[in-house]
């Protein structure tokens, strides 16, 4: 799969079906948030209710970004490092200080 995003690395991960799909629906969960946050100031809601909204919406990015590193570090972190590639270590300290911005 060849892909010109210019914010992807250009690795691909080959995942399994169940993570695959789970990833996908808390994606779909917080679309649905998202949308429903839209909703709320389309009918004008109050700005706290928006408030709370949103920072449900902050935690479930959180929460599948935990998952998501979980996965990483347990199947290419591990992986790279028994073959011998230290250099993931590097890319995976970079990735956490992007994380913690």
């Amino acid at each position: 799969m060849n892909t010109s995003c210019p914010h992807c690395s250009g690795k691909h991960k080959d995942r399994e079906d169940k993570e695959k799909k789970d990833l996908i629906n808390r994606l779909k969960r917080i679309e649905g948030q998202v949308r429903g946050v839209e909703g709320m100031l389309e009918n004008d809601a109050y700005c706290t209710d928006i408030l709370v909204q949103v920072s449900a919406i902050t935690s479930a990015l959180n929460s599948f970004n935990k998952v998501l590193l979980a996965n990483h570090m347990k199947s290419c972190v591990a992986d790279n490092i028994r073959n011998g590639n230290d250099e993931i270590i590097d890319e995976l300290v970079v990735t956490l200080q992007k994380l913690m911005k």
